[in-house]
């Protein structure tokens, strides 16, 4: 929600993969880095065959240098990966990445990192309504536009995003910035 200021997670949709009660964790899914998938690929001794602009994505905050894929998983994905929901897999198999250079599904992204949330965190931020909601969409989480995705999200269950408030931080001397 346009509350949070936090540069990591101002206007992210994150795609929740774990909740338990010891904690959460989660993936940005709207954030390219500017690094192109196929430099990241070269420092492992990968070839990457998909389109030379592909970019990675900031997963998270947490872990920055650990990789996950999700995609679209069809019949040249590896099989037997972790299913989120029916149209959406991930791995962090090195594997698995090596094969998809190879042979890219339609739908993927390179995700760099992850948000996780401590004990109760998340139910405290969902509580002070820091997070909208929205059921797992594969077509919204592979928009070809991330740029776009928010507003898309908020879309998905009816809300306007243009109707929210504006928020700015303070820096305690009356100054918005």
């Amino acid at each position: 929600m346009p509350q949070v200021l936090d540069p990591f997670f101002h206007q992210s949709v994150v795609l929740l993969v774990h909740h338990q009660e010891e904690g959460s964790l989660g993936f940005i899914i709207n954030r390219p880095t500017g690094v192109k998938l196929s430099e990241i690929l070269e420092d492992l001794d990968i070839h990457w065959l998909g389109e030379q602009g592909t970019m990675a994505f900031f997963g998270g905050p947490v872990e920055p240098q650990v990789g996950t894929l999700i995609y679209n998983p069809d019949e040249s994905s590896p099989p037997g990966r972790h299913q989120v929901c029916q149209g959406v897999a991930l791995t962090q198999h090195i594997d698995d990445l090596e094969t998809m250079a190879g042979k890219p599904p339609d739908a993927f992204r390179l995700l760099l990192g992850y948000a996780g949330w401590g004990d109760g965190q998340l139910e405290e931020e969902l509580l002070r309504n820091d997070w909208l909601v929205a059921p797992v969409d594969a077509a919204l989480l592979f928009h070809e536009t991330p740029e776009e995705m928010w507003r898309l999200a908020c879309q998905s269950v009816g809300v306007n995003p243009e109707r929210l408030p504006h928020w700015t931080s303070n820096d305690g001397d009356g100054a918005a910035n």
